[in-house]
């Protein structure tokens, strides 16, 4: 496997170079990463260039219209679903929301809907309110010392073929362990459920292959995934033509507007398509050949996974040596996002704002992961340290934290 070229990946990031944030070691990546220089290239355009009303007939409608289309078509071919399949709206938590509403309407107070306590809010409590509507909810819960879902806790949940929808993450905000998707989804599509996969942690380390992982919704935030501050939700046709439209009536035959009751951000749809240039852009630099959109993509995650590993590993190490902390989630690398939370002895947010002063950009919290820190006993009001990183993280950052971390803890 070819390593990542860090110094032609930062190079695609204008961070990098800002006099405000240039030489700062930036591991808040889990509340939001970098946006690449090909993202920010096309928002910049689409405000100069094409702000109006898109579709029209005039030349910067058309143009603007275009990269829209662009957007979606290449994002699309990208995670192997059809362009239909791929709805943007101004957050995950809001195409969430709109989402369960749609279910509450199609399940009508009947049945039941799984959720976990691992994951972030956004994915849980919409569908834990569906109980207000006589639907019975069923909580997956996790071991409350490692943070894991185990399978077979699901399997028991399904066993009367009730359920009809299972909503879990890709992995959490916090534990970061990566969980079994495509097994997950068979179990579920077996017992009559559908699934509604959280990937908001997991896209930023790469794009998902849809087909493989089987998830019916996928849900990730462009802005955590070098792109602007949108939500992307991918709905397979298969559920969702089942559920009731929750946009206009007569956009009602459209899959990709049934679920977005506001008017989208045109400008920020068509920078989205920034992303796959981005994606290209190092499949070009480090694989080369032809290939299809889906198979770049595929090739690019397994180099940032690649990358992550490597870097997070002497991170975890070192805070798993330490007999003041506890390390939430997966002792081994390759096991995990390179999302790393701790429970300190003292108030997390005081520790990051140590750190600040060595350079390291990190944050203290519950980052709305309140369950799951509760269930592993956390306390709340001291929240946890976190540290994430992505693939252009490098090994001197990781060191440099290492070093600001053992003076101030």
């Amino acid at each position: 496997m070819t390593q990542l070229d860090l110094t032609f990946v930062r190079a695609q990031f204008p961070a990098f170079s800002s006099p405000v944030t240039a030489g700062q070691s930036f591991f808040e990546n889990a509340g939001g990463s970098y946006p690449c220089r090909q993202v920010v290239d096309r928002l910049t355009r689409f405000y100069t260039d094409r702000k109006v009303q898109p579709y029209a007939p005039y030349a910067a409608a058309q143009l603007g219209g275009a990269e829209m289309d662009e957007a979606r078509d290449r994002l699309a071919a990208m995670m192997g679903v059809a362009r239909d399949e791929v709805s943007f709206g101004p957050s995950t938590s809001a195409n969430t929301y709109v989402l369960a509403q749609a279910v509450r309407g199609w399940m009508g107070g009947k049945g039941a809907v799984v959720v976990t306590n691992q994951d972030h809010e956004a994915n849980s409590g919409v569908w834990r309110r569906l109980a207000e509507s006589g639907v019975e909810v069923r909580e997956w819960r996790i071991d409350p010392e490692t943070g894991h879902l185990d399978p077979a806790d699901l399997a028991r949940l399904l066993e009367d073929g009730q359920v009809k929808v299972v909503a879990f993450p890709h992995c959490s905000n916090v534990v970061a362990e990566i969980n079994p998707v495509a097994e997950i989804c068979a179990m579920a599509k077996a017992a009559g459920a559908f699934t509604v996969v959280d990937g908001v942690s997991y896209a930023p380390h790469g794009f998902p292959d849809i087909p493989a992982l089987g998830a019916d919704v996928y849900l990730f935030s462009a802005y955590k995934t070098y792109g602007p501050h949108q939500g992307i939700m991918v709905i397979r046709r298969g559920f969702g033509d089942l559920l009731p439209a929750q946009g206009h009536w007569f956009n009602a035959g459209t899959l990709y507007k049934r679920f977005t009751p506001a008017g989208p951000d045109h400008a920020q749809i068509a920078a989205c398509a920034g992303m796959a240039d981005y994606v290209d852009a190092l499949y070009a630099r480090h694989v080369g050949g032809q290939a299809d959109a889906a198979a770049r993509n595929r090739a690019v995650h397994d180099l940032m996974r690649v990358q992550e590993i490597e870097a997070v590993a002497p991170l975890l190490d070192y805070l798993a040596a330490r007999n003041d902390l506890r390390l939430i989630g997966p002792r081994g690398a390759k096991d995990r996002a390179p999302t790393v939370a701790v429970a300190l002895q003292g108030a997390a947010e005081t520790v990051a704002e140590r750190l600040a002063r060595h350079g390291i950009n990190c944050w203290g919290g519950d980052f709305y992961a309140v369950r799951p820190l509760e269930a592993m006993g956390v306390n709340l009001d001291k929240g946890v340290l976190r540290m994430s990183l992505v693939h252009y993280t490098g090994p001197d950052d990781v060191a440099r934290l290492i070093r600001a971390l053992e003076e101030e803890l």
